[in-house]
């Protein structure tokens, strides 16, 4: 088994991203809950608000770890793409592209994870099986 494969440094970096994101929503007081009540709650989720952000850290704790031993990295890359899309839509769109500097919370960081996910998700893209002619 190859160890350092093409997509090892791009999973190790993601993978570390998701922890670290999902953790310190953990351990720094009540952010998971806080983002359950204040934001899912408000745009229709209620009475599920908190469940379901506990659901995207918990899943994204997991997939980490997957990503980190590389195990299941087609479903992990899924599950965090669909994650990030729907955090797209229902929150980082309508604030524009920039998270810092020319904005704030925008879609530019979901947008390079997306194309990582991606790029680990399909590390030979979608042409592998078509011929030169």
């Amino acid at each position: 088994m190859k160890v350092l494969n093409n997509n090892f440094i791009l999973r190790i970096a993601v993978a570390i991203i998701f922890l670290s994101h999902s953790l310190h929503g953990i351990f720094t007081g009540n952010d998971v809950n806080t983002f359950g009540h204040l934001f899912l709650d408000e745009i229709g989720f209620s009475p599920f608000g908190v469940a379901i952000a506990w659901i995207i850290v918990i899943s994204q704790i997991i997939t980490s770890v997957l990503l980190f031993i590389n195990k299941f990295t087609k479903i992990s890359c899924s599950i965090n793409i669909l994650i990030l899309v729907v955090g797209i839509v229902t929150v980082h769109f309508k604030e524009g592209w920039f998270v810092v500097g020319a904005g704030t919370n925008g879609m530019e960081f979901s947008f390079i994870l997306i194309a990582v996910l991606l790029s680990i998700l399909l590390p030979n893209g979608l042409n592998k099986n078509i011929n030169n002619s």
